[in-house]
């Protein structure tokens, strides 16, 4: 069903590479939890004033212990004073610490909030996307940017987000407190971490493109792994172990050259901060005995100023930690928001008309289609037929002439690029896709299975059916005796590890056809992985499922559509026979040269 026809390796375009516009889109989507994040941010602010206005008690602290050191003559201890004030610090300290607690708890509980909304666009958008982005995307990246890249974010914004917040909240207000407590040291403390802030901004800018990359690489590696274990079996027929082995090495090799670049640069900012921090201190201590030296300040000014710097320059370094782990979200973000920015298949909200299947006649008419998955390379050229209500069509051709392309084309897959298609006179123009898909049952050369048991995969998405409807199917399938040697009957879990033949697999999903009561039926290939003796059984079964529903069969085997009412003979995306087998077969044709060469010895 899914016809690649685009290049896989195609990176989508106009990919923002700049920190700050993927911050500003982070930040637009976190809109709707605004409230959430105002709240976290006041706790924050207010966690940073109560542990910002510590140190100046502080200051009264020392100020009060040197009168009994015999620092300041002529006066004396007051413990009343001391007990005072170490009661009201410790009630500072211990609200500071609640209010940053109660942040931390918002802004994580934020972050699990926007993960969960994040995921569940992505699981709607899916539903949305036309199949052409599937074509040329590699499931496994795609995977990657719904499971690793949102776990980044959210991880990120858990951790970093809330920190961010805080200390900046820290750092303005110790900036104020020392502005107020003495302006000379403050432009001192503040002028040597301007020097780390300018550090910190040039590491940003030259580590962003390596975190880019660690995602970019991360998708290719997590798409070959998904490759290579969905296709195992091929893998160690054609001994392509080595192969295999060796494209792993060289993405994980570029993964881990992405990954080591990224963290080396962002892992500068800490020995920086801590330099610059160090260095406040001693500016600090300098200027302050000066000061003292002059009688311009008191010694517990320098005391609290030695608190203030600690304040202002540790949260430095944690913002610059921070600032390493949101580079890891702008990233990640990125390649989510682009998934979520992808064009998505025509809008539908203004088709009204709903249709009942139970009242569909079963008319089907192709009118001069054209299709192509490029826009400059047709695939459909001019398609025409048209299919009377129970009738039985086959459709016939070399690989390649377009049979599967139709068949994606009527169930609304693909948009036509002309033409039309309508289902007793109505143009699937005019039908939603959900009506369109209500209308068919579908039986695909591909089996699907997956993890639950054998009733759960025969009645999929139906409800109310028995396991005695069950088992009549699967009787008339002749999965009957299959069942009956399964432990738990109907009710056995498989999955597609499971050691099921082709054959079972196949005989599954024909007998989950036969459970929808559908006026169309579309069998593709549907008995190409069953043996001859076996397929005589489906074969009987088709033709009673297909009384009183007009089918389309995509068949390589034309032994198996000798009895079909009209046979249309597909090449090139163009029908150039139509009739019977018989009619056919007298017009010794293309048709008649493609049934005897699959006889010829």
């Amino acid at each position: 069903m899914f016809n690649g026809k685009g290049n896989r390796n195609e990176q989508p375009k106009n990919m923002s590479k700049n920190f700050g516009n993927a911050m500003r889109r982070l930040f637009k989507e976190l809109h709707n939890l605004k409230l959430l994040v105002l709240l976290g941010i006041l706790f924050a602010v207010g966690g940073s004033i109560l542990t910002i206005i510590a140190p100046g008690y502080i200051a009264d602290l020392a100020d009060e212990i040197s009168k009994g050191l015999g620092l300041i003559p002529g006066s004396s201890i007051d413990f009343n004073i001391i007990h005072g004030i170490m009661i009201l610090m410790i009630i500072l300290y211990a609200s500071a610490a609640i209010l940053e607690l109660g942040e931390g708890l918002i802004m994580s509980h934020v972050s699990n909030i926007f993960a969960k909304d994040l995921r569940e666009r992505i699981s709607k958008k899916i539903n949305r996307l036309p199949l052409r982005y599937f074509d040329k995307n590699q499931t496994g990246d795609i995977l990657s940017r719904v499971t690793n890249d949102v776990d980044t974010v959210s991880t990120s914004l858990s951790n970093s987000l809330s920190t961010i917040i805080s200390e900046a909240a820290l750092m303005v207000g110790v900036a104020v407190m020392m502005f107020i407590t003495n302006w000379i040291m403050a432009l001192v403390a503040v002028g040597a971490s301007l020097v780390g802030f300018l550090g910190m901004g040039t590491i940003l800018k030259k580590s962003q493109k390596y975190f880019e990359m660690r995602q970019k690489e991360l998708g290719k590696l997590n798409a070959h792994i998904e490759e290579i274990y969905s296709g195992l079996n091929i893998v160690k027929a054609y001994n392509g172990k080595a192969e295999s082995d060796r494209k792993f090495d060289q993405l994980n090799k570029r993964v881990y050259i992405a990954n080591q670049r990224s963290q080396f640069l962002s892992g500068l900012m800490h020995p920086i901060m801590a330099f610059i921090g160090n260095f406040g201190y001693v500016a600090v201590c300098v200027t302050g005995a000066l000061f003292t030296a002059n009688n311009v300040i008191t010694f517990g000014v320098i005391v609290a100023f030695i608190s203030y710097v600690r304040l202002f320059t540790s949260p430095l370094s944690r913002i610059a930690q921070s600032m390493t782990n949101l580079q890891s979200a702008a990233a990640a973000s990125e390649r989510v928001f682009e998934f979520i920015d992808e064009e998505e298949m025509s809008a539908e909200d203004n088709i009204k008309q709903h249709v009942d299947k139970e009242k569909i006649r079963g008319d089907i008419e192709f009118d001069h289609v054209k299709f192509g998955y490029d826009s400059d390379k047709l695939i459909i050229k001019d398609f025409s037929a048209k299919a009377k209500a129970g009738q039985k069509i086959a459709i016939v051709g070399p690989t390649g002439a377009g049979k599967t392309t139709m068949v994606n084309l009527l169930m609304k897959f693909y948009d036509i690029d002309s033409g039309e298609i309508r289902i007793d006179g109505i143009s699937t123009r005019e039908m939603t896709r959900e009506d369109i898909h209500s209308l068919f049952t579908m039986v695909l050369q591909d089996t699907w299975m997956f993890a639950g048991s054998v009733r759960d995969n025969i009645v999929y998405n139906r409800r109310g059916i028995s396991d005695e409807e069950v088992m009549k199917i699967c009787k008339t399938v002749g999965l009957s005796h299959f069942i009956k040697t399964l432990p738990d009957g109907l009710s056995t879990d498989i999955s597609e590890n499971d050691s099921i033949s082709a054959g079972q697999k196949q005989l599954l999903t024909i007998a989950r056809g036969m459970v929808e009561d559908a006026p169309f039926l579309i069998l593709d290939e549907a008995t190409s992985n069953v043996d001859t003796r076996t397929e005589e059984l489906v074969q009987k079964a088709m033709d009673k499922l297909m009384e009183g529903r007009t089918s389309f069969i995509i068949a390589h085997r034309l032994s198996t559509i000798k009895n079909a009412d009209l046979i249309l003979v597909m090449n090139e995306g163009n029908i150039i026979e139509t009739g019977n087998h018989k009619e056919l077969m007298k017009k010794n044709g293309f048709y008649a040269e493609l049934y005897n060469s699959q006889f010829a010895l």
